[in-house]
């Protein structure tokens, strides 16, 4: 048992485990369907033969994975950590997100056949790692008892490109990560780097040079994920499995956070599952990508689930159906689904830079200016690194920001699901984009944001916008906060949140190629005819 595995423990509170022992069988090869050999570990118990197996497909190598198996293994399981193809002493060309299908149904054929497989197999992972159970899912066996798939996504694209920009920030630094590893970059070197280099990577002009920047070379799935900006690009057929999640059949639960990158895409799968007439668990937390806080339910809530379904022990915590923790209100709530029944609650934009529930009248619109040499930044959100929420007050006080705000509020006020602002804009440039942010603002004039969304207008050159004001939807990342009593309820309305996504250059050139900036000048209406307006999903529950 290394220290890692028993901090693991010790913070997740984890009951006590069966045995200590756990033995390591290092260095398994395992072919795929073309005789690539991949690498794995097993992990197992004394006399661990015959018991549930869980599978771990990881391209982040075995150390990443290994206090999660001596866990499992300490608890009744064997595990077995497989490197993807391509990736630590694994044989092949890692093509991230494009083999791990047919990889994975190799993988588990595999382990069907050994005399120590348990009849019983389920599988675990965040990320990435739940990505290839996505991958493989709709053509599992019966003997595959259950999925855990924590922070992850069936359709990867929905988070590199949502609403259209490109996730730089995450994307950038996720790149750094992978190719640092594949040219072996020492622990160390890789964490001066992350917080030295990397962030002047994501300044780079024009965009295909930020992974040159961050590695010293090109990394090749960076420069296919930004010359693939368009949702019809054939790179995105070969990593989407969203269409086949209505076949899986193996009980799934699902984790995830408000501030995670994959919130909409996992939500977006949890709606399949039950849409199919499937019965997924949901948890959904105060957590971003990498939060720290993800320990404890990632170890109990798979636990559980395996308990159930791979070695069928009765089990306590697991009757819920969704459970999600209602931010404002610091507390967790049960719900028959997601989302939940909701009242939409319709707020406008007023020329007085209120938001109100009665129509505006006449007025003129609001303005300013986008210059993408100096973009507004982001405050965080669903980003990685940099998740969560922060004082926007700084944010607020550029002249590139609007913002509309009620008066404080007479009661609280729960907000449960996806917030869309509906806005009439005009822009100065063809290509341009908006940004819409919900806001919590405190009675001392605190700031801080809760959701928000993007849209791009313009992405390709035959792309023609109307002359004059243009009805748009933001649609926000789903949320669940409470507002509370004297607390009042913000929009900020801008065109840029660099570097969690790519500035926009106004030019609709293609987004690695474009060095040229334009400078946008925007307009927001909210008058009689152009009733702009924030569209609040107001919980029924209390």
């Amino acid at each position: 048992m290394s220290f890692l595995s028993w901090t693991f423990s010790r913070v997740a509170k984890l009951d006590r485990p069966i045995t200590r022992r756990v033995q390591v069988e290092r260095g398994v090869r395992i072919p795929m369907a073309d005789g690539t050999l991949s690498v794995a570990n097993r992990y197992f118990p004394s006399n661990g033969e015959g018991l549930p197996v869980i599978l771990i497909r990881t391209p982040y190598g075995q150390s990443r994975s290994k206090p999660y198996a001596e866990v499992f293994a300490q608890r009744g399981y064997q595990v077995v950590v497989q490197c993807c193809r391509g990736t630590s002493g694994s044989q092949g060309e890692w093509l991230p997100f494009q083999t791990d299908r047919e990889d994975g149904v190799a993988t588990i054929s595999w382990i069907r056949r050994q005399p120590w497989f348990g009849a019983k197999l389920g599988m675990f992972g965040q990320s990435y790692m739940g990505f290839v159970q996505w991958a493989v899912a709709a053509d599992l066996p019966e003997e595959i008892g259950a999925l855990a798939l924590q922070i992850t996504a069936s359709a990867p694209r929905e988070m590199m490109f949502a609403g259209g920009p490109f996730a730089l920030r995450t994307m950038a630094a996720w790149t750094h990560l992978v190719g640092s590893q594949a040219q072996g970059v020492s622990n160390l070197r890789y964490t001066v780097q992350h917080f030295l280099k990397v962030p002047k990577a994501y300044n780079q002009t024009p965009l295909s040079e930020v992974d040159r920047f961050a590695l010293g070379q090109h990394f090749p799935f960076f420069q296919q994920m930004i010359e693939s900006e368009h949702d019809d690009a054939p790179l995105w057929r070969a990593m989407d499995f969203s269409d086949r999640v209505a076949e899986v059949k193996a009980p799934a639960h699902f984790l995830t956070g408000w501030f995670d990158i994959f919130l909409r895409g996992q939500l977006a799968d949890y709606a399949r599952l039950r849409d199919a007439g499937r019965a997924p668990q949901l948890m959904i937390g105060p957590w971003g990508h990498t939060s720290p806080g993800l320990l404890k339910p990632v170890f109990r809530e798979s636990l559980r689930l395996f308990d159930a379904h791979l070695r069928e022990l009765p089990t306590t915590g697991t009757e819920y159906s969704v459970r999600v923790f209602l931010m404002g209100a610091r507390e967790w709530v049960d719900l028959p689904t997601w989302p939940p029944d909701t009242r939409p609650t319709t707020l406008y934009l007023q020329s007085n830079k209120m938001l109100t529930e009665s129509a505006p009248g006449d007025g003129p619109p609001d303005r300013y200016r986008f210059d993408p040499r100096d973009p507004t930044p982001d405050p965080g959100g669903n980003s990685d690194p940099g998740f969560g929420s922060h004082d926007n007050r700084k944010l607020e006080a550029r002249s590139d920001v609007l913002t509309y705000t009620t008066k404080a509020l007479s009661s609280d006020v729960d907000v449960m699901g996806t917030v869309v602002a509906e806005l009439y804009v005009n822009s100065s440039l063809e290509a341009t984009d908006f940004v819409a942010r919900l806001c919590d603002v405190s009675p001392r004039g605190k700031s801080t944001n809760v959701c928000d969304g993007v849209l791009r207008l313009g992405a390709r050159n035959t792309d023609r916008r109307p002359t004059g004001p243009q009805k748009i939807g933001v649609e926000m990342w789903p949320t669940a906060y409470r507002f509370r009593m004297g607390h009042r309820i913000r929009l900020q309305v801008a065109s840029g949140a660099h570097p969690r996504f790519a500035r926009n250059f106004g030019s609709g050139e293609p987004i690695g190629s474009a060095t040229v900036f334009n400078v946008a000048e925007q307009e927001v209406f909210h008058d009689q005819d152009h009733q702009s307006a924030l569209i609040l999903p107001v919980g029924l529950m209390r």
